[in-house]
């Protein structure tokens, strides 16, 4: 899956400042000069840095990361992080050696479920914080993952935190609500009742229609009858 900042351009009003703007060229023209071509430098080179540089570099790590997103489509995680075959670089590389590029983000992603999948919770929390989502789902899955890791820990305080932010980060049908279910069946875990309660009716009115909402009436049954 691929994503995409949306890059915004910096605008700088340039602000005359009257009758003293002869005077001040005048006296700092060589100085001004100077800086201008310093600043035409820095430009030139930040455009070939982008140009000839950044986008071959996103492109040839693309092209690196499909024997390891093949391999991870086959759940092959262990092969997807170090060996996926074929000549071509792993997750864990990709994310070292691609850094700063958009790939390099996504093989950190990547490298997290894997970790998570093989049970390695801390590798995986620790490309999770790593790791900069962008777009609606992205964000909404960073923080239910990061749930899970430290539901895999029982450090549930932790766990709660990072699913009522998955939960807040946006309003997907399919993954808010489920992660809504994941914090109602942990709150009723750890005997807060009301909690829990509160986040299946919440289920029930905002997405009736989900996985979890068309099954969600017995839980608030149980849990009304016991309360």
């Amino acid at each position: 899956m691929t994503k995409r900042k949306n890059e915004k351009d910096t605008l700088v009003d340039i602000v005359e400042v009257g009758e003293n703007a002869q005077h001040f060229f005048e006296r700092y023209k060589n100085w001004l000069m100077g800086g201008a071509i310093g600043i035409v430098a820095i430009a030139g080179g930040l455009l070939a840095y982008i140009y000839l540089y950044k986008k071959p570099l996103e492109k040839e790590a693309m092209e690196q990361m499909f024997q390891a997103e093949y391999q991870f489509s086959r759940d092959s995680f262990a092969r997807a992080l170090i060996n996926p075959g074929n000549g071509y670089e792993g997750f864990l590389d990709l994310a070292d050696h691609y850094s700063g590029t958009k790939a390099g983000n996504l093989a950190k992603y990547y490298a997290a479920v894997s970790h998570l999948q093989l049970g390695q919770t801390d590798a995986a929390i620790s490309f999770l914080n790593d790791f900069k989502p962008a777009g609606d789902v992205l964000p909404i899955m960073k923080y239910g993952l990061l749930g899970d890791a430290y539901s895999e820990k029982q450090e549930y305080d932790k766990a709660i935190d990072n699913y009522k932010r998955a939960v807040n980060e946006g309003d997907n049908d399919v993954l808010t609500s489920y992660y809504m279910f994941k914090l109602g069946r942990l709150y009723e875990f750890q005997g807060d009742t009301a909690a829990s309660l509160k986040m299946y009716q919440e289920i029930k009115s905002k997405y009736p229609g989900s996985t979890e909402g068309q099954d969600i009436d017995k839980y608030i049954a149980r849990l009304s009858q016991n309360g």
